[in-house]
């Protein structure tokens, strides 16, 4: 058996023998990586290109921002100082809705997507300690701005971000520099025969018509919100298979049933919002997908009676537009900012 000294001798020598063999390895890569560098200026570009990236405005980053007992979660992207534009999603999804578009305009605009509290990953309060009501999750959006520093931003809306996004808009007229609604309802012309369950829970609120909504929380409801009136070839699967999975999360179903309910609140003050249009005229940009099954065209061409230079524009496609036709919006988006907000920043 070899004394601890000796032991410890022959490590270091092994250390030793070690660096001695690899030193001159190390050297000949390094000379080789010159070399091919001299030879080959694509390699240093794609070096340059890979580090650009990584500070690109393109890329997301995924962040949480706490507000009261609400840990909200969102996406961001683009250049701080550029002008922003606030993403608020709807039913049943989360700020993943926005994934195909975020990195369409992330170089022109500073790009925020956060998830609602019920929705996605943000963490909130559970249903008894937390009001799942429309009034709460605008104030929550506002608090969020306001922690986030957002004193100016243009609002893209769709399906329950328009009421929570249209409260926030109301109660902050000054901060608000354009409206871009995707099948975001603001008017009564607008709600198809699809919603007969939901005003017959609203008129008389029970047990049995809560129950006659559940079905709208089913996997095959939510298929269907992506599929119905769109291309099913374009339509990836991982959205609603992901919105499935976040709407069976234990005690979810309550909280949905119960934001179901407070949407009645949201048709009670249509004409509230509607004032709020004619008096501030803010800039709107209507993108609709025109086979929605809940929100019909009418509803958004009834935005120009109330903002006469508000644009319009119908695609041939289902409620989540942004499904088949992202890049469509995104040009009709930086066409209206570009003309509408981009001199006003």
């Amino acid at each position: 058996m070899k004394s601890p000294t000796t032991a410890r001798i022959d490590v270091q020598r092994r250390g030793l023998l070690t660096a001695a063999l690899l030193a001159p390895i190390a050297l000949a890569t390094g000379r080789i990586a010159a070399a091919m560098d001299r030879s080959d200026p694509s390699a240093k570009r794609l070096r340059a290109t890979k580090s650009s990236q990584e500070n690109s405005p393109m890329t997301v980053t995924y962040k949480t921002q706490t507000v009261g007992d609400v840990d909200v979660f969102y996406r961001e992207a683009g250049r701080p100082g550029a002008p922003v534009l606030l993403l608020l999603h709807g039913y049943p999804t989360a700020g993943h809705m926005f994934r195909d578009l975020i990195p369409l305009l992330a170089n022109d605009y500073h790009v925020i997507a956060p998830d609602l509290p019920g929705f996605g990953n943000t963490k909130a309060p559970p249903r008894g300690k937390f009001d799942y009501t429309f009034d709460h999750l605008a104030q929550v959006i506002t608090d969020f701005t306001e922690a986030l520093n957002l004193n100016k931003y243009a609002l893209y809306v769709f399906d329950y971000g328009a009421p929570t996004g249209f409260r926030v808009a109301a109660a902050h007229p000054e901060r608000v520099t354009a409206i871009i609604s995707q099948n975001g309802n603001a008017y009564e012309e607008g709600l198809s025969d699809v919603w007969g369950p939901y005003q017959a829970y609203w008129r008389a609120p029970s047990e049995k018509t809560r129950e006659a909504c559940r079905a709208a929380l089913s996997p095959e409801a939510i298929r269907m919100q992506y599929l119905h009136g769109a291309d099913p070839l374009k339509v990836s699967p991982d959205g609603y298979t992901l919105d499935t999975a976040y709407i069976s999360r234990a005690g979810m179903d309550d909280i949905q049933l119960d934001l179901v309910l407070d949407y009645r609140t949201n048709v009670a003050l249509y004409p509230t919002w509607q004032a709020y249009f004619r008096k501030h005229q803010p800039p709107l940009l209507a993108v609709w997908g025109d086979k929605d099954p809940f929100f019909l065209p009418a509803g958004a061409k009834a935005y120009k009676r109330d903002i006469p230079d508000a644009e319009v524009h119908l695609l041939d496609t289902g409620h989540f537009a942004l499904e088949t036709n992202a890049s469509d919006i995104a040009d009709l988006i930086r066409d209206f900012m570009k003309r509408k907000v981009a001199s006003a920043s």
